[in-house]
């Protein structure tokens, strides 16, 4: 027999039974009125994990009595986005009754598989409900944002999750007749991080590790089992947060190999690669850094070239990307220096600008002595002169070291020339 998971079991079958999102599927809420009078354009539904919103999207599809069609943007197409159209086009559904074509992870369509939704929704042929854990904004394209109707999803409230949990132990037909106790919540809430499936997902894996003796759920209980199943959270079977770590540490760490195994790991996970090309921009500025400058370049453009290109074809250029920046020499300089700085604002508070370096654009402004002094960098040999820049009371505080690399090896000495001891590196 096929086991079915507790979050599957408990999914609502109408908005009644929907917990959350009340500014959505109130009683009151205007989205609600407009469903139960049959209208519903094309949408984008916008939240966190485990929100509900592919649970929404069903709800929507049953209470219009709509031919309902899905399609997850991890393993789905250009292809696939036409083979539903065309089904929907020979069926001969138009209009009002019109078929709902609902995909998951709408963000993770390149902008050409976007593109081809587009004639559908216009002519409605097809109504789209895109789900997104991303700021549509950024992710879907302009063209198709503008057919569409953005509603935002919020976190689950602890009330949301505490009722979801009693329903569970209540109603569930294998849970229930093990009459159990939730003696304390809080460890389970804050492993839920907000998710209903994860937090459904937790709860039925606690249940089914506690004797048939044990009764009361508690957080101790619950702790303990969890640290026995440490990969239950993880995104797809993988282990989400250590993975992409041991990536990005293997490339700080100047060793392409592992970085590319652990690249491979993430990717075959149904790791978002956006998500991985966001990471190696940040990295190319936090770990490379001015030791190669053009490592950010490189990550930056692989960022946007995922971004249009799409899978399969986007882990040739994240391993182009990774291969690069793996085998670049590394500095972290101006991520020290950027933290110093923060704690030196927040240590010594809103300093009064020199004067000399404020800006004056009126009369006023200059009788006060604003820009007095000021000595205009490009008026001077080698386009330097030597002035303060910094408040008076902070004027010797140094907060950028240069790292030993070659190029940051010229920064020291180029600084160390120009300012005669001020920077005594």
């Amino acid at each position: 027999m096929e086991f079915t998971p507790l979050a599957e079991r408990l999914r609502p079958k109408n908005l009644d039974e929907y917990i959350g999102q009340e500014h959505l599927v109130g009683k009151d809420a205007s989205f609600r009125k407009a469903l139960e009078k049959g209208l519903l354009p094309s949408i984008i539904l916008w939240g966190p994990p485990g929100v509900g919103k592919t649970t929404l999207a069903q709800i929507i599809a049953n209470a219009l009595e709509r031919p309902f069609y899905t399609l997850s943007a991890i393993n789905s197409g250009v292809k696939d986005v036409r083979d539903v159209i065309a089904k929907v086009e020979n069926s001969g559904l138009f209009g009002s009754g019109n078929a709902i074509l609902f995909i998951d992870e709408i963000h993770r369509f390149s902008k050409s598989q976007q593109d081809s939704l587009l004639g559908a929704v216009e002519k409605g042929t097809i109504t789209l409900i895109g789900a997104t854990t991303e700021n549509p904004s950024f992710e879907v394209n302009s063209a198709l944002l503008s057919r569409c109707q953005v509603h935002v999803l919020q976190p689950m409230s602890k009330e949301n999750l505490l009722v979801l949990l009693q329903r569970a132990l209540k109603n569930d037909p294998d849970l229930k007749t093990k009459a159990l106790e939730l003696q304390e919540s809080e460890a389970l809430l804050k492993l839920s991080g907000g998710d209903a499936r994860r937090l459904l997902n937790t709860l039925e894996t606690v249940v089914q590790t506690m004797a048939s003796t044990e009764k009361s759920i508690t957080n101790q209980r619950v702790s303990q089992i969890i640290q026995e199943n440490p990969s239950m959270y993880d995104k797809d079977g993988e282990q989400h947060y250590d993975i992409i770590s041991a990536f990005i540490k293997s490339i700080r760490g100047s060793d392409p190999n592992a970085s590319i195994y652990w690249l491979a790991r993430m990717l075959k996970g149904g790791e978002d690669p956006k998500f991985i090309a966001r990471r190696l921009i940040i990295l190319a500025s936090e770990d490379i850094g001015n030791a190669n400058p053009t490592a950010l370049v490189i990550a930056n453009t692989c960022f946007e070239t995922v971004h249009k290109i799409g899978m399969p074809e986007s882990r040739i250029i994240l391993s182009q990307c990774t291969v690069y920046l793996a085998s670049s020499p590394k500095s972290n300089a101006s991520y020290e220096a950027i933290g110093a700085a923060y704690q030196e604002v927040e240590r010594s508070g809103n300093l009064a600008v020199p004067l000399h370096l404020r800006n004056a654009p009126t009369q006023l402004m200059k009788d006060l002595d604003y820009g007095k002094d000021y000595k205009y960098s490009h008026a001077y040999k080698g386009n330097f002169e030597l002035q303060e820049y910094l408040p008076a009371e902070i004027s010797s505080l140094k907060l950028f070291e240069p790292g030993s690399n070659p190029r940051e090896s010229e920064m020291r000495k180029r600084l160390k020339n120009l300012w005669q001891g001020k920077y005594k590196y």
